[in-house]
């Protein structure tokens, strides 16, 4: 009975995993991040992975709405910036637990999205970008405006932690495990948005619009949702990452700062627009090279690492346009082919030679 399950179970990996080989590569770099804390990295080494984590969230959302629907934002830091500083002054003014903001927080941004969106759909292509670009210094200008409120450009510090019993060390575990938890449920729950009708309808609207509304789908209600759910998924990183150590446990304006929707831009283009696994990938390489081997081995001032990223990104587009991850799963499906091949080409010369051998029928 054991081994019946057993062999079902593989079949069943085999089927969905083994055999599809972006989900092979997304299973394996899952693997890795699961195993790193039983090599006992340093609290610097986690408080990155926690970032990467943070991000890979984020710029799966930002891949939604633009792989998928083509609407170009530069502003998308607007979502991640509202979610921290709307679980931060709930705490700040209200003095509501951490569990209680954070859902709050996503729920409230969840709704303004689509009155965010609407407005952005009047406008296509670089116009989409600028006013996208326009919408999170606004905010900025707002929180500044109504600084008795919002505490201004000082933000807000000494947010609560998510295991305040916990010793000082495992608390960089816990939130490592907790931040990965989060990334394997958003990732899961936006590939199956992509892979579903309603992302059949997006990636329509992508290749035609104008197609796609001669067939009688109704275009402002897909891209509003795309902007929702996208936004949802961006306030949901920004929510979570203003009560981690990784940030101090404080909001700013910085989470609103264009520096960060151009980050997670570049993320989504190193690992590759439209395929959802790659920006995860891309999230924990560009992190670690940028807060690691560009700090730590290299010591690059900070102010010099978005313009190395840039130059990153144009070299990459031009040899691989469409991102590192998809290209290690194009060699993936290739070394596949060439295995069935080299199979079948067995299969016929045994086939062969056994024909060979058996004596033919005299006419």
């Amino acid at each position: 009975m054991a081994t019946t399950y057993l062999r079902r179970a593989y079949s069943s990996f085999a089927v969905h995993i083994l055999d599809i080989p972006p989900r092979l590569l997304a299973f394996l770099m899952f693997l890795l991040v699961l195993s790193l804390p039983v090599t006992k990295p340093t609290e610097h080494i986690l408080l990155l992975l926690i970032q990467a984590s943070i991000m890979a969230i984020f710029a799966c959302s930002w891949d939604l709405l633009v792989g998928r629907t083509g609407q170009i934002s530069l502003g998308h830091a607007l979502f991640f910036g509202l979610g921290a500083y709307i679980t931060a002054l709930l705490w700040f003014h209200y003095d509501l637990p951490v569990w209680v903001t954070i859902p709050i927080s996503v729920l409230i941004v969840t709704g303004l999205a689509p009155l965010i969106g609407f407005p952005c759909l009047r406008v296509k292509g670089p116009y989409l970008a600028l006013v996208s670009m326009a919408l999170p210094i606004i905010v900025v200008s707002l929180i500044s405006y109504f600084r008795d409120y919002t505490q201004g450009e000082r933000g807000i510090a000494g947010l609560p932690g998510f295991f305040p019993s916990l010793p000082y060390g495992q608390r960089f575990v816990a939130e490592y495990f907790l931040t990965l938890f989060l990334l394997l449920v958003s990732s899961v729950i936006l590939y199956r948005i992509a892979n579903s009708r309603t992302g059949i309808v997006f990636v329509s609207i992508l290749d035609d619009e104008l197609a796609s509304k001669a067939c009688g789908i109704n275009i402002t209600k897909y891209k509003l949702m795309a902007f929702t759910i996208s936004g949802l998924f961006a306030a949901l990183a920004g929510a979570v990452s203003a009560h981690l150590l990784a940030s101090g446990r404080s909001v700013t304006t910085a989470s609103l700062d264009a520096n960060l929707s151009f980050m997670v831009v570049i993320v989504a283009i190193f690992g590759g627009i439209g395929t959802m696994y790659g920006p995860i990938i891309a999230a924990y390489i560009l992190q670690l090279i940028d807060q690691y081997v560009l700090v730590k081995i290299w010591n690059v001032p900070s102010e010099y690492h978005m313009l190395l990223f840039i130059i990153v990104i144009i070299i990459l587009v031009l040899k691989w346009p469409r991102g590192v991850a998809k290209f290690v799963t194009d060699e993936l499906d290739d070394l596949q082919e060439e295995r069935e091949i080299e199979e079948r080409g067995k299969h016929i010369w045994k086939r062969y030679r056994r024909k060979k051998r058996s004596p033919t029928p005299e006419a």
